[in-house]
Formats: C-alpha cells, structure tokens, sequence
C-alpha cells in the first residue's frame, strides 16, 4: 500500500481568536507513505528539511498515538515527508504533520474515523484546536472548547480577501512565545478582545470587511510578544497604510499575516520588503491564499 497525506499550512488568531481561530493557507506538506518501503525509514525533504533532521517527527507521533488509543499496530513502513511550511514561523508545520499522521493512521488501518472525530485527537496533541482545525477543514475555523468539531467561519464563498505573509529567517519557538504572556491582564484589555473576537468571526462569516478590520485588534498576546519580534507592529502598521484591511502575529510568530483585498496584494508585499530591510529583519514575502480545502489523501 502507498497513499500520501497532504496538509495546508495554517494561521492561527487573526489577532484576537486567541487558540480559537484559524485559517488555512495554500501551502502543502505532504507524507508518503509506503508499506513496501524500508520499515522505519524516515526521509525528510523540501526546503525545510534540514530544520526537521535529528528531531522527533510528530507524523509518526500522531500516528503511534492513534494506534495505542484503538489498540491497534501499525504494520511496517517507510515515509518521505517532504516539508514546505516554513518549520518554527507561526504557520502551522507542526499542526500539519501530526494532522497528516492521524489522517495516514486511520487510512493504513482503516479504522472510518471521521474528520470531527480526527479533530477531538489533533486538539488533544495541539493543545488547541484553531491550527489543526484550519489544517483538517480548511477554510477559516473557529474552535469552541467543549464542542468536538470545528465551526466553519468560512469555506469558499466569496470573501474579497487574500493573505499576504512576511516570513522572517529567524525561527520562533511556540513555548518562548507563551512564555511572554502574562498570568493576568487588565480587564478592559480583556473586553476590547471579547468584542474583537465576536466581531470578527462574524465579520469573517458574513465577508464585511468592516467587522474584519476592526477586529483584527489585540490585547490579549500581541503587545507582550512585541517585545520578542520587535518587527511586528511596523509591518502590522505599514500593511494597513498600504491598503490592508487587517494584519496580525501569524500563530506564536514570528510570521507576520495581512488580510489584503486582491488588487491592493502586491502594494502590501512591497510594503512589507520595504519595512523589513528598513528594520534588517531578514525575509521572505510569500502571497498564500486562503484555502477551502483541508488535509487530502492521494491514492498511488
């Protein structure tokens, strides 16, 4: 048996949806894998492969998971992971591998387990459920702690919106990043977030970019992370002087996303190659948009 499992990239927050929203991007991991193969050979390739070699690889930590949880054993096998989601830069790569291992999982062993179902595991690994939502849906994904399926906020329709995404050198780690945040927050900072979220969830499900724009607003995690991407409100400010509806910390950063009506996309990417070597903060500028669809299986 040979399939492969392709997962998008993702952004979780949007700035307010804190753990709770997430958009998937249309850039692809994918996991072959190949019962004929080697067993136990794990080939790493793509432009991000070096990042990946000596570490544990969470395809087949989700998969080893799955198995354990049903009581089942995988048979032998080979995988080639070929890795372009920029590793450790707030888009998703590692929600996008273990999605793409419970996927391969529960296709190698036919267990039938739906997607709401793979969702409650990928939550249960992640931590939170906006990356690996966006990632197994698609589309733009809210998470509600309790519920055991993602709420789809968007998959398809007509929004009037892409993504355009600065994506620095310098990796970022996850637990550096949540480190930053405080134990407590003041408690206007913590309405001005319940309203920014509310508005733009509805903004995102509705398409009014009015409710987007004024949602992309954040007090819960972006002010403390500021202080470990000191690059980040420059670009957030140069992207909605330049014709942005919205811009935010992509994840745990250091990625920075701008929410961009098409026609004013290539005016934004400038902006931001402009404001980054303004600032010597090595990069690249990358036009993802946003995709309806999540995690695939191709049959070989």
């Amino acid at each position: 048996m040979r399939f492969t499992v392709k997962a998008p990239a993702s952004s979780a927050n949007l700035g307010p949806g804190f753990d709770a929203i997430g958009i998937a991007l249309d850039l692809w991991n994918t996991v072959t894998i190949d019962t004929e193969g080697p067993a136990g050979q794990v080939t790493n390739t793509g432009p991000e492969a070096a990042l990946l070699e000596g570490v544990d690889n969470l395809t087949i930590a989700a998969m080893e998971m799955l198995t354990r949880d049903v009581k089942r054993d995988l048979p032998p096998f080979s995988i080639v992971a070929d890795t372009h989601i920029p590793v450790a830069r707030g888009l998703g790569s590692s929600a996008a591998a273990l999605v793409a291992g419970l996927v391969a999982a529960n296709r190698l062993l036919d267990l039938g387990l739906t997607t709401d179902q793979l969702f409650k595991y990928a939550w249960r690994m992640e931590g939170h459920g906006d990356n690996v939502g966006a990632a197994l849906y698609g589309g733009v994904v809210l998470a509600v702690p309790s519920v055991n399926h993602a709420t789809l906020l968007w998959q398809g329709e007509e929004l009037g919106l892409t993504t355009v995404v600065f994506v620095p050198e310098a990796t970022g780690a996850t637990w550096a990043a949540r480190a930053a945040l405080p134990n407590d927050i003041p408690h206007a900072d913590a309405v001005l977030n319940v309203a920014t979220a509310a508005g733009l969830a509805i903004g995102l499900k509705t398409a009014d970019h009015e409710l987007i724009a004024a949602g992309m607003r954040d007090m819960l995690h972006e002010p403390y992370r500021a202080r470990l991407f000191p690059h980040l409100d420059a670009l957030k400010a140069t992207a909605r002087d330049h014709g942005a509806i919205g811009a935010a910390l992509s994840g745990a950063g250091p990625s920075v996303l701008a929410l961009v009506p098409p026609d004013r996309a290539d005016d934004v990417a400038e902006a931001f190659a402009t404001a980054a070597m303004r600032l010597v903060v090595p990069g690249r500028v990358a036009h993802l948009a946003p995709v309806a669809e999540g995690v695939q299986v191709e049959e070989e």
